[in-house]
């Protein structure tokens, strides 16, 4: 069952049915687009932040921090948070609301950023329409290297110390203890709590929405007007450099991975080289414009230059993998 459907169901009926505007159009397909994702993004990053509100409230969040940081977890924690971006049905832009509540609950940034690059690169495709449509080696191959860079990614990230380049207000943690003695020390009844909990997911919420709008909107207009006909014109070639160009190429767009499916098969049929297709379908669903403006307003360009170096240097390792063995 699609939990997005009903979304869908009402985009479709206002872009196709009260705005008239026809279903084949450019212009449809980027009206369409923009309701649907403004209106997933938006409730995802409301609930998400209400949710994380109580949770940093409700849990000693600082210990776990704590625990996360200082104890040898061999990587298993790195490759839990992956895992969790695996099941996780988000395309890049839907991970980043969950990607705040970590980041606000206080887990460590190396694991959040583990989550973040896993949940849209793992997604609905690779998982179910790769075995169908490519074979099941080539599933195999593309997930565990995506759960690699996810892993290696989140690593590298924690050891280089980034945290100072997250916005502070949203490493606050506003425990228990914190809200009782910004109280004077009394306990809140639950009507105040449900209250406070409100005004604490809020204010995130209320930060980022006009970002989602900004990102979502660009993504609308590169969705509904860039044709697949000039991807397929660059990468046709089977030069080492296609791989990078694809990368370039798929990294302003924003689909989810379901959206891109035809234009992998429309690529594969002419003859565009297996991995080249890959890593344009990976810098797709892993980063976008949209994406990387939401995050701004979150982090400092030091950091996002880090997560997008990181992410479309391992894409096109895997590109340059699957170009290599098949």
């Amino acid at each position: 069952m699609d939990i997005f459907g009903p979304i869908q169901l009402f985009a479709d009926l206002v872009t196709y049915d009260l705005l008239k505007i026809g279903q084949e159009s450019y212009l449809g397909s980027a009206v369409n687009f923009f309701i649907y994702d403004v209106i997933k993004i938006g409730i995802l990053l409301l609930v998400v932040s209400y949710v994380m509100a109580i949770v940093r409230y409700s849990f000693p969040m600082k210990k776990v921090r704590d625990i996360l940081t200082k104890r040898r977890w061999f990587g298993l924690d790195y490759l839990f948070a992956a895992l969790l971006g695996v099941v996780t049905p988000f395309c890049s832009c839907s991970s980043i609301p969950l990607f705040i509540g970590f980041v606000g609950a206080g887990i460590p940034l190396g694991i959040t950023f583990a989550f973040l690059i896993s949940s849209p690169l793992i997604n609905e495709a690779s998982l179910y329409f790769f075995p169908a449509m490519f074979g099941m080696k080539v599933a195999i191959i593309y997930n565990v290297m995506g759960i690699i860079v996810a892993v290696l990614g989140g690593i590298l990230i924690q050891r280089l110390k980034f945290e100072k380049y997250i916005k502070p207000e949203l490493l606050k943690f506003n425990s228990r203890e914190q809200v009782e003695e910004d109280h004077g020390g009394k306990s809140l009844p639950l009507k105040n709590l449900v209250s406070y909990w409100w005004k604490d997911g809020w204010n995130i919420t209320r930060q980022v929405f006009p970002y989602v709008v900004l990102g979502v909107g660009i993504g609308a207009v590169i969705h509904g007007f860039v044709p697949a006909s000039l991807v397929e014109k660059y990468l046709s070639s089977k030069a080492w450099w296609t791989i990078p160009v694809a990368v370039l190429l798929g990294a302003p767009l924003y689909a989810n991975s379901i959206g891109v499916i035809p234009i992998i098969e429309a690529l594969v049929s002419k003859g565009v080289p297996f991995g080249t297709v890959i890593a344009f379908m990976a810098a797709v669903v892993t980063v976008s414009l949209p994406e990387l403006l939401i995050l701004k307003k979150v982090m400092r360009w030091q950091l996002l230059a880090m997560f997008l170096g990181i992410t479309l240097f391992g894409v096109m390792t895997i590109g340059y993998l699957f170009n290599a063995v098949l």
